[in-house]
C-alpha cells in the first residue's frame, strides 16, 4: 500500500531556526513521535550523504531505521531516505512566511514485510503521526522564545 502523507504548520521562528532543530538528531525524540532514540552515525554536521539511525515504536513494535541525507539546502530543505523496515522518503521544506515560516513534512514510502500486513493501518496511522509531529515541533520551537 502507497503512503503519501503531508502536513504543515506556521511556525512563530525563523527558517534557519526551525531548520537548525529539525537537523540536530538529538531533538528527534523531542518531537518526532515515536522516535525514543537518534544517533548521527556520520561525523557531525548534518549534510548530504549523513547517516542517522532512529529507534522507534510504531503499531505496538520496536524497530531501528537509518535514514541518509538525499538533500541539504539551509534553510529552506532537507529530504532523507529510508530503506529498511519499509522504504520511505521523508522531505522537510521551511519557507518565510510572515516572519514565521511555513514547515512541511511529506512522508512517502511503501510497506513491508511486517508493515505490509498491516498496510489498512499505516496510512492514516502515519498521517496522524506526521500532523501530530509537525504541531508538537511548533508548540515546541515557540514556547522557546
Amino acid at each position: 500500500m502507497p503512503i503519501d502523507v503531508s502536513a504543515e504548520a506556521t511556525i512563530a521562528r525563523l527558517p534557519a531556526e526551525v531548520m537548525t532543530y529539525v537537523s540536530d538528531p538529538a531533538n528527534d525524540p523531542s518531537w518526532i513521535g515515536g522516535v525514543v532514540e537518534a544517533e548521527l552515525l556520520s561525523d557531525p554536521p548534518l549534510a548530504r550523504g549523513s547517516q542517522v539511525r532512529r529507534t522507534a515504536k510504531f503499531l505496538g513494535r520496536r524497530f531501528d531505521y537509518v535514514t541518509e541525507v538525499t538533500e541539504w539546502q539551509p534553510p529552506e530543505a532537507l529530504a532523507m531516505r529510508a530503506t529498511s523496515p519499509f522504504p520511505m522518503d521523508i522531505r522537510y521544506e521551511f519557507q518565510e512566511n510572515g516572519g514565521g515560516t511555513l514547515a512541511r513534512v511529506r512522508v512517502q514510502g511503501e510497506g513491508g514485510g511486517f508493515f505490509r500486513l498491516a498496510a489498512p493501518l499505516l496510512a492514516p496511522q502515519v498521517r496522524r503521526n506526521i500532523r501530530a509531529d509537525v504541531e508538537r515541533l511548533k508548540a515546541l520551537l515557540e514556547s522557546e522564545r
